[in-house]
């Protein structure tokens, strides 16, 4: 069965309280009450992609922000996904494809490379979409300078943008934030 719904795009600013309500509540619910305060704020401040039923109410939600990496010497602008979820009931409906293609749309045309980090669940949407898991070193660069991430190798996923293919013999060096970096 298909529902049908309308997909939405809208900056953080554009979003009233009770819709950022909704948005919290549908991922702490998507991932299973694992969704932090640092996670909430990460997905904050970009370009969110909703998805609602005809009845208003909120089925998935993505969300695309700006991050500073360093590659190869040079500090791109990358669109890094953030805070994707899709309602327990309509999973594995193309829900997830669809906020997929709206952010993968605005990072084609205003990033230089899209980036994100997958948990287990969520690494096959993304690779079925054409996303590469990272091959080489990532590192962030904290308080205290750089700092070697080898837990995060592995789930680190990258899409070529307006800067062209980045070559995995040069680390990522991602702007520290609070929480997981990545």
């Amino acid at each position: 069965m298909t529902t049908p719904c309308q997909l939405r795009t809208a900056h953080t600013a554009d979003l009233t309280r009770a819709e950022l309500d909704a948005v919290r509540d549908l991922l702490v619910d998507a991932f299973d009450g694992d969704f932090s305060d640092e996670d909430w704020e990460h997905g904050l401040g970009g370009v969110h992609a909703l998805v609602h039923d005809d009845a208003g109410r909120l089925l998935a939600h993505g969300s695309v922000v700006m991050r500073r990496v360093r590659h190869h010497g040079r500090w791109l602008r990358v669109g890094y996904v953030e805070a994707v979820g899709v309602r327990a009931d309509v999973r594995r409906s193309g829900l997830g494809g669809r906020v997929m293609a709206e952010l993968e749309r605005v990072i084609d045309r205003a990033y230089d490379a899209g980036m994100l980090s997958a948990s287990d669940e969520g690494a096959a949407l993304y690779a079925a979409r054409g996303w590469e898991v990272w091959p080489g070193r990532i590192c962030g660069l904290g308080p205290d300078g750089v700092v070697h991430l080898p837990d995060e190798e592995g789930s680190a996923f990258v899409r070529p943008a307006l800067a062209g293919s980045l070559d995995p013999g040069h680390e990522l060096l991602f702007d520290w934030r609070d929480g997981d970096v990545l």
